[in-house]
């Protein structure tokens, strides 16, 4: 029987960066040469593989695009320009079509900005993470402030009217007058959408090895207290746990997985999802290193596996009830194709206990759940 199946994104993976920071536990790798064409040449393979696995499935409308890495801002204005021409040769793409980048505040990153408009990409996310000196030479970041405010500048003048500024906070020595003007200069340098998230300690870094010096939870909980009333107070609404945007400018390819939506994965260590008309879930990802991506064949599907029913009702609720404004039974319903009495027990439960609200149709998070999400979701995996 056909279903309704969810809105289908791409993410694009480009893994080089200048310098592996040290709290960094993504697929990144340090450059020493950076293998431009070849790697375009693999992204292009890999997606017709995609698309043939597609073509099993239903044509469908890729709604947003994502490229993230690494630092793909490294790559040549021609490289994406060239990539995103492969694309559109491949799938159909909607006519309002979000396309973000992820790119570091570099002086040479910046001047490419406006080839990478032209080349179609209309949203940037800009790695800022700090505009204090101090903080970004603890973080080991190659960039300072002021560079971080011309990339800024220099976005809005290559024509991107929607871009993300991206924000740590819990730094090392860091107190709430510091994380607050982080987020004062974000919000006067025109930025509609910020992500202000806090610095963890992720195994396979360097700063879990060799730990920095952060904040109590006592000056955690009054830096994220003063954050969000600055951010409210300037009109941008918390729409999931650390994305702040002004009306509009959601960034629809996170909603996208936050909803449970489906994606493609191309690149070196990139993870896609896919729902088939059965209802089957199945989740996939590609070979992580570059150079066995770049390798004949790289670009297959690895750690391939159909999600199992029982494990459904976890893996939606993983996403979306990081979402403030939580979801729809509706959207439960159709995007697992499980029935709400499957949750129904888990449900009632933590509403009992305040961790949720329900209210008709709509579910979501109250704030003592924000507060203890991971263990609140574990409520819904199987036993």
């Amino acid at each position: 029987m056909d279903r309704t199946l969810p809105p289908l994104g791409l993410y694009i993976h480009l893994p080089w960066c200048e310098r592996k920071c040290p709290y960094c536990d993504f697929n990144s790798h340090e450059l020493s040469e950076l293998p431009e064409q070849d790697y375009i040449d693999q992204l292009l393979r890999d997606l017709d593989r995609e698309v043939e696995e597609l073509g099993r499935n239903h044509a469908r409308e890729v709604a947003t695009l994502f490229i993230g890495g690494g630092t793909p801002s490294l790559f040549s204005a021609g490289a994406i320009a060239r990539l995103m021409s492969g694309i559109r040769d491949r799938v159909q793409l909607a006519d309002d079509l979000e396309a973000t980048m992820e790119a570091n505040p570099g002086s040479a990153e910046a001047l490419k900005f406006s080839g990478f408009r032209e080349a179609g990409v209309n949203r940037l996310s800009i790695g800022v993470q700090s505009f204090s000196n101090a903080q970004l030479n603890a973080l080991g970041r190659i960039h300072n402030a002021d560079a971080a405010l011309a990339a800024i500048d220099a976005a809005r003048v290559a024509g991107f009217e929607s871009f993300n500024v991206d924000l740590m906070h819990g730094l090392p020595s860091q107190d709430t007058a510091l994380a607050a003007s982080d987020l004062e200069q974000a919000m006067s340098s025109g930025a509609p959408h910020i992500s202000w998230y806090q610095l963890t300690l992720e195994p396979n870094t360097v700063f879990y090895k060799q730990p920095p010096t952060l904040p109590g939870e006592n000056l955690l909980a009054d830096i994220q207290d003063r954050g969000e009333s600055l951010l409210a107070g300037a009109g941008f609404n918390q729409y999931e746990v650390s994305a702040y945007a002004r009306p509009g400018f959601e960034c629809r390819h996170n909603r996208n997985y936050w909803e449970f939506g489906d994606y493609l994965g191309i690149g070196a260590g990139a993870h896609g999802k896919m729902t088939t008309e059965d209802g089957t879930v199945v989740r996939y990802s590609k070979t992580r290193m570059p150079e066995n991506y770049l390798a004949a064949d790289g670009f297959e599907r690895t750690a391939l596996r159909q999600v199992q029913p029982a494990e459904l009702p976890g893996e939606f609720m993983m996403n979306a009830l990081r979402l403030n404004a939580g979801f729809s039974l509706a959207l439960y319903r159709e995007r697992t194709g499980r029935p709400l009495s499957q949750i129904e027990a888990p449900l009632s439960a933590l509403v009992d206990g305040g961790l949720l609200s329900r209210d008709a149709d709509i579910v979501s998070a109250t704030p003592l759940g924000r507060r203890f999400l991971d263990s609140l979701i574990t409520e819904f995996l199987p036993g």
